[in-house]
């Protein structure tokens, strides 16, 4: 028996150290991002990068070269590095077409597509001391074994190399947006340019970005989640903190503790007057009691971004006046939801939202005629816009195109009232954005921002009733099976739950 006990825990003992060696920092390659074998809290074996496998990496460069004409060359850049000062970088994203071919999410490299090639990496080479300032970062052998290249070579090798694939091909497209002269100022790239054949490849790029697979679309729904929840404990915060710097600050927070890598953009936090400014971003006054704010925020999840906007009044109550002109833009934004469906497009609701708004203002009494361009001091922008990898996603897509599903928009009316404006002067200095996250579905659409409260009164409700409690420990305990219902507890320092249960847009309080 003793013997038998000793090769027990011996055997345990071994797959104890096993277990510790595979995930040991020593004993696992550093690529410079993580891995399945690094982060294994992040990625599931198979993965490039969390939530996208390898499989779907390499089927979206076959969708890309079943697009791109017989014998052409698609050179993609990472996207550069840029200083705040002279040795401090900003923080560095990823150009979102080298990601979406590479899954690499690091400065430096040279990615080449072709119906020859395949998929073929020039990667950066660190020395001793670029390791010792900055980390390990991917090379030749993490393009081949973790990316799932065909082939790769190190960047020293690339004006050997790329001017021979270049002049193989009878067409050259490039990201313009990242070009680096490492390439474009090769011998064999300045002949195709000047003969008229090198063109922008982000037209094929974001046909294949348009319509998202089911795992970018559980990534988005994820991201649009955490800023549902974000942006609903920056709600409840704000009567206590009625200043743009703190809630800008605490809904970045909060995206980032539910684990969002970075916002999508600046948060726009407009009180007031600042409201009526459409990318208003200084988020430096003080709200005052009896205006509105307005925050316009978005937050990115492993390469996939959020956008959602609100407007409520930090004090607990609208104005008349307010909730005149809010239920106007309310109003517009459901109907403009209704209209979200395979075969209607973004032109052809943005067109239905100014006729109704043009309507709506004329008769509160904001617009005096119908000229277009009146209307056009009081709103500048589209109804929405693609949403994905970027915000304004996949832009070389006409706004006219008919919706597909799988296609993920924003629809945003508003009203951005400037002072000095030609009508009573109660209604200027105004701004007021409802803004919610769609997906296109098969039989119509699906707000993926439903779970954020919109109608006046759960606004009011949340904020008279709890927003105001200091120390308040607010957090999401469930989301039901179904996207549109979620629940929703608020705990108060008396121990007083308070259930919020939010079941087809309809916001119940359960207390």
């Amino acid at each position: 028996m003793q013997t038998l006990r000793g090769k027990l825990l011996q055997r345990i003992t071994c797959t104890r150290v096993s277990r510790c060696l595979l995930y040991s920092t020593k004993n696992v390659p550093d690529v410079g991002q993580p891995t399945a074998a690094s982060h294994p809290q992040l990625l599931k074996e198979g993965e490039i990068t969390p939530g996208i496998t390898s499989e779907e990496y390499i089927s979206r460069r076959k969708r890309i070269l079943e697009l791109l004409p017989d014998k052409s060359l698609a050179i993609i850049a990472a996207a550069p590095v840029k200083m705040m000062t002279d040795v401090v970088p900003y923080t560095y994203r990823q150009d979102a077409d080298y990601s979406y071919i590479t899954g690499c999410q690091q400065p430096g490299g040279v990615a080449v597509l072709g119906h020859d090639c395949g998929l073929c990496m020039f990667m950066p080479e660190a020395s001793p001391e670029d390791v010792l300032w900055q980390g390990e970062i991917a090379g030749v052998d993490a393009a081949l074994q973790t990316f799932k290249a065909e082939q790769s070579y190190p960047m020293s090798k690339l004006r050997t190399i790329l001017p021979d694939m270049i002049r193989s091909s009878s067409r050259l497209f490039h990201n313009g947006k990242t070009a680096m002269q490492t390439y474009t100022d090769l011998e064999a790239f300045q002949k195709a340019a000047h003969d008229g054949i090198v063109k922008d490849l982000s037209g094929y790029t974001h046909e294949a970005r348009l319509i998202k697979s089911p795992a970018e679309l559980k990534l988005m729904r994820d991201s649009v989640s955490i800023g549902c929840q974000a942006l609903l404990q920056t709600m409840l915060h704000s009567k206590t903190y009625p200043y743009e710097a703190m809630l800008s600050a605490k809904v970045e927070y909060e995206c980032k503790m539910r684990g969002a890598q970075r916002m999508a953009f600046n948060p726009v936090v407009g009180g007031g007057l600042n409201g009526s400014v459409v990318h208003y971003s200084r988020n430096d006054q003080k709200i005052n009691d009896g205006d509105l704010v307005l925050m316009d925020i978005g937050c990115e999840l492993h390469g996939y971004v959020s956008d959602l906007t609100r407007t409520w009044p930090p004090y607990g109550r609208f104005s008349p006046i307010h909730e005149e002109l809010y239920e106007l833009i309310l109003e517009t934004n459901k109907e403009c939801l209704d209209l979200c469906k395979p075969g209607m497009s973004i032109g052809s609701i943005h067109n239905y939202s100014v006729n109704k708004l043009r309507k709506g203002f004329k008769e509160i009494g904001i617009l005096k005629d119908d000229r277009r361009d009146s209307y056009q001091q009081l709103n500048p922008t589209n109804i929405g816009h693609y949403l994905g990898m970027d915000v304004h996603d996949c832009s070389t897509i006409s706004y006219h195109r008919p919706l597909k599903p799988g296609v993920v928009i924003t629809i945003e009316p508003g009203v951005y009232i400037p002072t000095g404006f030609n009508c009573p002067e109660r209604y200027q200095g105004i701004g007021i954005r409802i803004e919610d996250e769609v997906l296109i579905t098969e039989s119509g659409y699906e707000v993926l921002s439903g779970s954020l409260p919109k109608e006046i009164k759960h606004i009011e409700s949340l904020l008279n009733n709890h927003g105001h409690a200091t120390g308040m420990d607010t957090h999401t305990v469930a989301r039901a099976a179904s996207t549109s219902t979620s629940v929703f507890i608020v705990t108060l320092p008396t121990r007083t739950a308070i259930l919020y249960v939010k079941v087809d847009f309809t916001l119940i309080v359960v207390q």
